[in-house]
Parts: C-alpha cells; structure tokens; sequence
C-alpha cells in the first residue's frame, strides 16, 4: 500500500470513512486515456505513477470515473476525429480487459446498475470540440459509442467557440455552435462548459434546453485564472440547474502559485522543453514528467506548496456561490499537477472527512461527492427523452 494511502486514511474518522464509502463517488474528468494510447498501460495494476488504477480507485472509493478523449487543439481534421476515435476504443478495452471491476456506463441508469453490481462506472468524455470536425455527423457518432459529454473547446478556439485561453474569434459560439448544442441537447450529450470563455458560457446558457456542467473548473474568486468561473458564472450556471466540478490542479487552487508561475515564465518554458527532451511526442508520460519536474522546483523552493485542503476552500466557495446543490467534484488526475496530499485517487476520502469537519451535513456531502453530478445527467437525459422519445 502507498505512503499516501495509509497517510490520508489513517487521518480520516470513522464516521467519514463510513459515509465515504456507502457514497457513490464521481469524478467528471480524468486524463488517464493518454496512458492508455501512449504506455500499454493497465488500468488493473498499481502503478508507482500517475493518478488513476483501479487499486487506487478502489481505496479511494470512487464510483464512476469520466475518462477524457483529448488530443493537442492544433491537431484537427478528420486526424482529429480518427485519434479521438482511437481513444474511445481504447477506454472500451480496459472495460473489457477487467469486467470484474468496471462497467462501461454513458446514463445515470448505468451508474446505479455498476454501484449495485460493486464496479466502477466507466464513462467517456471529449475534451475538446475541434475533434469532431465541425460535423454534426461526428457529434452523433461520438454519442452511439457512449460519450456522456464533450467540452466545446480546449485551449484554442474551435472554428465556431472561443476557449477562455485564446484571443475571441466568434464573439462566444458561431450558428454553427448554437446547433451544435441544440443537436447535443437532442442526443442527451452533456455540454461541457469548462476551457471556454465568458461569453460562449453565456452564449451556452442562453441557447441549451438542458442544464450544463463544468466538469473541471475552480473558483476564479480564489485563484484568478482564466479556466476557473466567477460567482456570477457560477450563480448563473445554478440557475440553470447545472453543476460546478471543483479542479484539484495547483495552478488553479492557489494564486500564490500562480502569481509564482506568471513571475517566472522560464519555468513554463524549462518545463516544456524538459518533458518533450525526456517524452518526444507521448502525451502521456509528458503530463507526468511535468508534474516531477514542478514538484523539483516547490523542492527548491522556486515555486510554493499546494496542499490539497486547497480543494475544500474552492468546494467550500462554490457552495456558498452556486448552492450545494450545483457543486462536485472533477480532479483532473493525470491531466494536472496535483496538490500535495491528492497525488492519487486514494486520497479522495480526506475531502469527505474534511467537509465534516467543515460542519456539512452528510446529505450535502453526498450531493457534492457525486449526488449533484448523477442528479444532472438524469436531468440531461430526461430532457432529450422530451424532445425525441427515449435515447436510443
């Protein structure tokens, strides 16, 4: 068993570790598809890196897992659609290759028929609309194969949505993008709001029939970056009945380290070039080879420690924003540098020790630990049932 496993749940109380367990934890975004792709990787075996395997989910009580479909946003073109294709299969070959513990999952339904089995839920989201290629046949391809939901941007816009990160090329969503929610809204695909600008979520929320999901942003009041969403966005996002899913990467956790980061722009570049030196074109092993080389510089004193209590400030402000009812949870593992205490999946009971020890109640822990996430996917899903009959 890892250090951090018996650290963090030697910690936790007994009326924690209960509740943790008897919950049905969900987690709307990882990144450990890259392994999948790049590493021959086996979710089944412990691994002494990275975020996510199935040991670790299992200590960490996690439920239903979303799995992320991404490739770099300068990659597009039916390359695109190819390789997000590539990643789909993929995350259905570790369902396959290990059908004592997981179960593929894409509805509310199918999460409840995993958790009454003992599975993990396996889910499946596009991180980044350019891999559907402006094509609203690849939107309904996507969907038949089980993608839950796809986030309308990355980093760089779309050719009809702007990302929070890049210069505006379409003043929010184009026409093409408003149909491409509608369509979305029709297949009971969730649209995931999380990487675009302020204006395309404003543009999303005034054009969807369903309500929308940030499946991994923080709060901008806590730490200014542009991917994490204001209390106005937040409360408007509530309104709509949808769903903030709480970020656990440090540079959108903590302002000090960003502040740090932005004073120090060399290191964005020393670690850029030094993962590409040690990884070539693997994704996957540059994630991890830049959360090492980050983790050298806090070490040197370069950049400051971020600890995971940081996560329960940003769910702790969310709440008191968009209301218990619209928060979650949406780490980022294997996409991100974790904070100290959060390197992995088995530490996620700490946040459920440390929300009762913030005074929530075990109802409210619950809504936040996957309630809240299981509770919009019916509502998704129920409002493309009123628009086209049953999902097919």
């Amino acid at each position: 068993m890892s250090s951090l496993v018996f650290d963090a749940q030697s910690e936790i109380s007994a009326k924690a570790r209960d509740l943790h367990f008897r919950s049905l934890v969900v987690d709307t975004h990882t990144d450990t598809t890259q392994r999948f792709i790049f590493d021959n990787f086996d979710l089944g075996a412990r691994h002494a890196d990275g975020s996510v395997d199935i040991p670790r989910m299992r200590e960490g009580g996690l439920g239903a897992i979303f799995f992320a479909v991404w490739i770099r946003g300068t990659i597009t073109g039916r390359e695109a659609v190819e390789r997000a294709l590539a990643q789909i299969e993929a995350i259905r070959r570790q369902v396959a290759l290990h059908p004592n513990d997981l179960a593929a999952a894409a509805t509310a339904g199918d999460i409840r028929r995993a958790r009454a089995a003992g599975k993990i839920a396996v889910l499946t989201a596009v991180e980044g609309g350019h891999m559907m290629n402006s094509d609203l046949g690849v939107l309904r391809e996507f969907s038949s194969l089980g993608v839950s939901y796809m986030t309308l941007t990355h980093t760089h816009n779309t050719e009809w949505a702007d990302a929070s990160t890049a210069k505006p090329a379409h003043n929010g969503l184009s026409d093409f993008g408003k149909r491409a929610i509608g369509e979305m809204n029709r297949l009971g695909m969730i649209v995931d709001v999380s990487h675009i600008s302020d204006k395309a979520l404003c543009d999303v929320l005034a054009v969807s029939e369903a309500p929308v999901l940030a499946s991994h942003s923080s709060c901008q009041a806590l730490c200014n970056s542009p991917r994490n969403l204001s209390d106005e966005m937040m409360r408007a996002l509530a309104a709509r009945d949808g769903v903030v899913q709480i970020n656990f990467h440090m540079g959108f956790l903590s302002q000090e380290f960003r502040d740090a980061e932005k004073a120090q722009p060399e290191l964005g570049k020393q670690i850029e070039a030094e993962s590409e030196k040690r990884c070539g074109e693997n994704d996957a092993c540059q994630i991890l080879e830049s959360d090492k080389i980050v983790r050298g510089f806090v070490a040197e004193g370069k950049l400051p420690r971020v600890d995971w209590t940081l996560i329960v400030d940003h769910v702790d402000h969310a709440v008191k924003a968009a209301g218990v009812n619209h928060v979650g949870l949406g780490s980022d593992f294997d996409g991100a540098e974790m904070p100290y205490g959060m390197e992995d999946a088995s530490g996620l009971p700490r946040i459920t020790d440390a929300l009762l020890r913030r005074g929530y109640s075990e109802t409210d822990i619950e809504k936040i630990l996957g309630g809240n996430a299981l509770r919009l996917m019916q509502d998704v899903e129920a409002a493309a049932k009123s628009r086209k009959g049953n999902i097919a």
